[in-house]
């Protein structure tokens, strides 16, 4: 009965899983797990459940023997305002997780499924009149498992099944869309004529749609692979160091269906003169590595203190965004310079067992903004740097619990050199139930 409730459960997650996450650490979220967000992310080197399939999976085998099912539900509120658009509408994200651990001696597995992260934005209207939105959603299926070589040390690694979807309404000076054809990607002339005649007419704006404006699901999708590797091991019975890799992931390139994506051009009063249907293919979008280093120190029966740094290589998978968009028997490709830079972040909690049943937790997450000014864009304001949280823990009993996070990111404010400034704070929180048999 137990295994066939699980599996309901991850039929009913695994179709909103991949909801947009918005932007934290980057596109990351600045914590996985109520139990890590409460600490400001710091999960490297003790036990936080099953969260450790996306944190680091050999502290599954500092679990006691035992079997445990958690179901979490996280939000969040990202605070988006642009000078060229306006407010962003897009600022309530809610994402499900489900995993199951069992440990028995030396072995620990299971499953999980998490949404990843990514980002969003929804604008009233661009520079044509019409509604611009943005969203990128990634989540993953992982399978765990963990060897405790010693009472001192484990290690663990897991198989992760990542899928992916974006949708996208952009729009801009006819112009400018044409300056970003890149000259590798001008196809046999079509489309080029095409655009060329259209800027030769008088018309101003552009604008590219491949959007299902669904919270859950995406025009564009793909899947593919990734994977972990991790350990912990127990410098003395009261400090216990982790670290963990996550390996870039090799997904195919996303793509919209045949005449799933649309180039709209507008005259001067932002009425549509030209509506070519087409197919969108963004080439090579991946998820990044990560590496990272973290402590947990039991200072006294009550009181535990944990720090983790982590290092995401935004630099390898974010130069450019590009996409190809196939129409009229041609296909040209456009690149935006993306430019990121590698990303540093410090996460450092406090967990204090308050009673045999409430345990309080504190925490930051400090982190480097990785967009330059000089490609910041207001679709994609993925500038947040430092978030600080609280959180609790309440057991009802031995067998059942509930945790609790709450996560503020202060405002942070980027001024392009196009002239547009984006500002973004936001406020999130994750709840998750327990059961352990």
């Amino acid at each position: 009965m137990q295994l066939k409730k699980l599996s309901a459960a991850l039929a009913i997650a695994s179709l909103t899983a991949s909801g947009a996450a918005f932007a934290t650490n980057g596109m990351n979220l600045e914590g996985y797990g109520p139990i890590a967000l409460g600490m400001g992310g710091a999960s490297m080197a003790y036990d936080n459940g099953t969260a450790a399939v996306m944190n680091n999976p050999a502290t599954l085998g500092l679990m006691a023997d035992g079997s445990r099912v958690d179901v979490a539900l996280g939000f969040l509120g990202p605070d988006v305002k642009s000078t060229m658009s306006g407010d962003s509408s897009g600022n309530a994200y809610y994402m499900p997780a489900v995993g199951y651990a069992k440990k028995s001696g030396q072995l620990a597995y299971g499953v999980g499924l998490f949404a990843q992260g990514g980002m969003g934005t929804e604008y009233a209207m661009g520079v044509d009149g019409m509604p611009e939105r943005s969203e990128v959603g990634v989540g993953r299926l992982i399978a765990p498992l963990t060897y405790n070589v010693n009472s001192n040390l484990s290690i663990g690694g897991s198989l992760d099944y990542v899928w992916a979807m974006m949708d996208m309404q952009m729009a801009m000076p006819l112009a400018n869309m044409a300056g970003l054809i890149t000259p590798t990607g001008m196809g046999n002339g079509t489309l080029m004529g095409a655009l060329g005649g259209m800027m030769a007419g008088g018309y101003d704006n552009a604008r590219l749609n491949f959007s299902d404006n669904n919270n859950y699901t995406g025009k564009a999708k793909t899947t593919g692979w990734a994977g972990k590797l991790g350990f912990t091991y127990k410098v003395s019975p009261a400090v216990t160091i982790g670290g963990t890799y996550h390996s870039k992931t090799s997904l195919d390139d996303m793509e919209t269906s045949t005449n799933g994506a649309t180039m709209v051009v507008t005259d001067n009063g932002g009425n549509p003169t030209q509506n070519v249907p087409g197919k969108i293919t963004v080439r090579d979008f991946q998820w990044p590595e990560t590496y990272g280093l973290g402590m947990a120190w039991q200072a006294t029966p009550q009181l535990m203190v944990a720090a983790d740094w982590k290092r995401i290589g935004w630099a390898d998978v974010m130069r450019n965004f590009t996409m190809s968009y196939s129409a009229m028997g041609d296909s040209v490709t456009f690149s935006l310079p993306q430019n990121w830079d590698d990303q540093d972040v410090f996460s450092i909690g406090l967990s204090y067992k308050w009673s045999d049943a409430l345990t309080l937790r504190a925490g930051a997450n400090i982190s480097d903004n990785p967009i330059p000014s000089s490609t910041v864009h207001y679709l994609f304001p993925a500038i947040e740097e430092n978030h600080y949280t609280v959180g609790l823990g309440y057991a009802f009993d031995k067998s059942a619990e509930l945790n609790f996070a709450l996560s503020q990111a202060a405002e942070v404010k980027q001024t392009s050199p196009m002239g547009f400034t984006v500002s973004h704070s936001q406020a999130s929180w994750q709840l998750m139930y327990s059961k352990k048999f």
